[in-house]
């Protein structure tokens, strides 16, 4: 049977001259004419696509985490859980996608990075709004973004606001565990710092799971998204260094020098904790 033959059994709409099409749904004209090379070089092409895709894809990430991080500010656990899920599988794309960028060896990068001058992922506001929203503080941050007021405000509101972890323990609180009033209500631009008394907190769910289900099973979903981010920042240095080796990032930064300190920061540090503890 002919391909032209199966499209005329199966009835498919053939004339979008009247109606919106998948391209018009999409704006695909938009979102495909967002490549603009600056180089002559035909590698230069996957270096864009790499990083607007992954722009988009934490698009979605920050979509997701504001939703889940609201409806755990109004105990509707079970939506949380599912947002939290789908960002941990958005963090796997992102970890694939560095396996693409990988393919380009460092005579590549190098034909391309002049015409980069100073731009960096390091400037991205998506990326500091997902740390923000994730807990890593830090006003140094927001000056990236003082040239772009716009930008500057929405950074600058997911800095001040209650991270994922900060209403995560107040939920702990409002359910009756011993959460310190002092990690309840506090300056949330300030970076978090551990607490024994916290850990406690968590150790009274895990130790009575049955008891404490849904806050056992949040603390296990903190879990998975810290895991999926460890291996998005690892692949990410792994690559760089693989690409650039130890060259200073366009950005300013030492690079992988930069990157791998990154590695040591701790999103949700009593939650591993306890796993010693139990």
């Amino acid at each position: 049977m002919s391909t032209e033959k199966i499209v005329a059994d199966e009835g498919a709409r053939l004339d979008f001259a009247n109606e919106m099409s998948y391209g018009d749904y999409l704006h695909l004209d938009e979102v495909l004419g967002a490549q603009h090379p600056l180089s002559p070089e035909h590698n230069e092409m996957l270096f864009i696509i790499q990083h607007q895709t992954s722009e988009l894809w934490m698009k979605l990430m920050l979509h997701e985490l504001r939703a889940a991080i609201a409806a755990v500010a109004r105990d509707e656990l079970g939506s949380a859980f599912k947002m939290l899920a789908r960002v941990s599988r958005i963090m796997e794309q992102l970890v694939h996608a560095w396996d693409v960028l990988a393919t380009m060896t460092p005579p590549e990068y190098s034909a391309i990075r002049p015409y980069l001058s100073s731009s960096s992922g390091f400037q991205s506001w998506q990326y500091r709004c997902i740390e923000f929203q994730l807990g890593n503080k830090n006003a140094a941050m927001l000056k990236p973004h003082a040239h772009r007021p716009d930008r500057l405000a929405q950074v600058e509101a997911a800095w001040r606001a209650p991270s994922l972890y900060d209403e995560s323990l107040r939920l702990l609180a409002r359910r009756g565990l011993p959460v310190p009033a002092d990690h309840v209500e506090r300056d949330w631009t300030r970076p978090y710092e551990a607490s024994d008394a916290v850990e406690q907190a968590w150790l009274v769910a895990y130790r009575a799971p049955d008891t404490h289900w849904d806050l056992y099973q949040l603390g296990e979903e903190l879990t998975d998204l810290e895991d999926a981010f460890r291996l998005w920042r690892f692949r990410h240095v792994t690559t760089v260094e693989r690409v650039i080796g130890f060259k200073r990032g366009t950005g300013g930064t030492s690079g992988v020098g930069y990157l791998r300190k990154m590695l040591d920061v701790v999103l949700f540090p009593e939650i591993w904790k306890l796993r010693t503890d139990l």
